[in-house]
């Protein structure tokens, strides 16, 4: 039996799972490492922390003997967006690298887009803002010059994993929306904005659709991963683009809702739209762009609220044979819509589409002596659902169209924050049967890379099926259209109170 091998190189843990050609989960195994904070704004993590996870969770799915690595076809891998991952000439990572929720940039980006802002947003569709790949280069340069004169080649997640596993350098299609150098329509890097910003041509890899086979496993990282030295690798891409991939979403229209560590949304679209509100990308899937909205505060909202208040639950879940997670969503299930007027700003590490503000903060308002833990819990639930609507509203305006969302990520697990989603946004919500569509969506890529299928629609045909679908409930709809205005109000009157240091304070 052919296998197809997914790996997720995710913010907390990196993912692998075997899939069957069908699309069915035969093994999963996640290993977790450290985020970084080494000052303000500061957010970064190890590459090579990252490669150790991937030989560890890969190995473990082969360690009872019911896989066998020989029948593993393809090799994908996709991982979060934004890195900058400086490595010299022999492949050595000269640093850590800043991820997406690294705002350090924030002072050079005011600089250049005063300068060539407009012109940067023309050629990319996307603004210049500190969390992207871009302005972290342009960062070393100026204040760690000793790495920039070393540095080689600038690498993606996704793409420095594909490098240890076969030595080839590399970037795919769908990661290069973090460089504001890169042409959105031709899919290639502008070289008259390169020349402008006086970055060398050579720190950035050649440019390969994300199903290309790049490499094949190499003798050395057979032996560290446990893998069959030479199985076929693929470039693979963004996270969010290969959890849309193993969501279902390859149609114009087509929507996916992330509930991960992050949450957000993805539209589909046959043509670039841009709008300086939100993210522009180009899909996995050849001819396909995507219109995405990235909040910082997703699942990773949630998980922090249960490890600073959820001791009480942890204790339950243990009793229970359940998870923390699960005893969460059951306590939210029993507050009514709109948490009784608790409202929360799920604004943890500033904060993304559409407001591009790093300094927004968390804000949990509305409590008195009547409120609960439940209360806050179902309050963060519907934060991240304001903060999606914020998003499609966002995107509609721009001109985007969709109907219906197709979730994904572990929050896509509780029927109670799922449900609320669609109530919230008005909008049908599928869940997809296998809660790893982003290591789907990766092995996905293996498997057209290597000619498994014929084609994207063939693939997703054979490997996406829906569980379960949720209809939005029309009598809480006016709840919280009232919720979303005190929302969007909340962050308005305190937005100027978030500035680090500054502010009417």
């Amino acid at each position: 039996m052919q296998t197809l091998l997914g790996i997720d190189i995710g913010t907390s843990a990196c993912k692998a799972a075997l899939f069957d050609e069908d699309g069915r989960v035969l093994a999963a195994k996640s290993q977790a490492y450290p985020v970084n904070y080494p000052g303000p704004g500061m957010v970064e993590q190890d590459p090579e922390e990252w490669y150790r996870a991937v030989c560890r969770a890969v190995k473990a799915l082969f360690e009872d003997g019911r896989h066998r690595p020989g029948d593993v076809a393809g090799v994908g891998i996709d991982g979060q967006s934004w890195s900058a991952i400086p490595v010299d000439a022999s492949g050595k990572v000269l640093r850590d690298t800043p991820i997406w929720m690294d705002t350090r940039a924030q002072k050079l980006c005011g600089r250049i887009n005063a300068r060539m802002g407009e012109e940067l947003f023309k050629v990319s569709g996307n603004p210049l803002q500190p969390a992207y790949t871009l302005p972290k280069i342009l960062w070393y340069r100026e204040n760690e010059p000793q790495v920039y004169e070393k540095t080689d080649k600038i690498l993606q997640s996704n793409s420095f994993i594909a490098f240890r596993l076969t030595g080839a350098i590399t970037q795919d299609l769908s990661q290069g929306y973090g460089l504001q150098c890169f042409d959105m329509e031709k899919g290639s890097w502008d070289q008259g904005i390169l020349a402008e910003l006086g970055l060398p041509a050579h720190l950035l890899p050649e440019i390969v659709p994300c199903h290309r086979i790049v490499g094949r496993v190499t003798a050395r990282a057979a032996r560290e991963t446990g893998l069959c030295e030479g199985t076929p690798v693929a470039a693979g891409g963004l996270d969010a683009a290969c959890g849309t991939l193993g969501a279902g979403v390859i149609s114009p229209g087509q929507t996916q809702e992330q509930g991960g560590q992050a949450g957000g949304m993805s539209i589909c679209m046959d043509r670039p739209v841009a709008d300086e509100r939100l993210i522009l990308g180009m899909h996995v899937v050849p001819g396909r762009w995507l219109l995405q909205g990235g909040s910082v505060g997703g699942g990773g909202a949630l998980k922090w609220f249960e490890e600073q208040l959820g001791a009480f639950e942890r204790e339950a879940a243990r009793q229970n044979g359940s998870t923390s997670f699960e005893e969460l969503s059951r306590e939210a299930g029993e507050i009514p819509p709109g948490s009784e007027g608790v409202l929360f700003l799920p604004y943890m590490a500033g904060e993304r589409s559409p407001i591009w503000n790093p300094d927004a903060k968390g804000v949990f308002f509305g409590l008195d002596y009547n409120k609960t833990r439940a209360h806050m819990a179902r309050a963060v639930m519907e934060g991240v659902g304001y903060s999606l609507r914020h998003n499609l509203e966002t995107a509609r305006q721009a001109g985007a169209s969709f109907h219906k969302l197709h979730a994904m990520g572990g929050a896509a697990n509780s029927l109670t924050w799922t449900q609320l989603k669609s109530d919230l946004t008005g909008l049908p919500i599928a869940v997809p049967a296998s809660d790893t569509a982003t290591t789907l969506g990766a092995a996905i890529l293996a498997g057209v890379g290597v000619g498994l299928y014929q084609g994207f629609e063939q693939a997703v045909q054979k490997t996406v099926s829906i569980t379960r679908e949720h209809a939005p409930n029309g009598e809480n709809r006016a709840v919280y259209d009232r919720g979303f205005e005190r929302y969007l109000g909340l962050y308005e009157r305190l937005k100027d109170f978030m500035i680090q240091g500054e502010g009417p304070l």
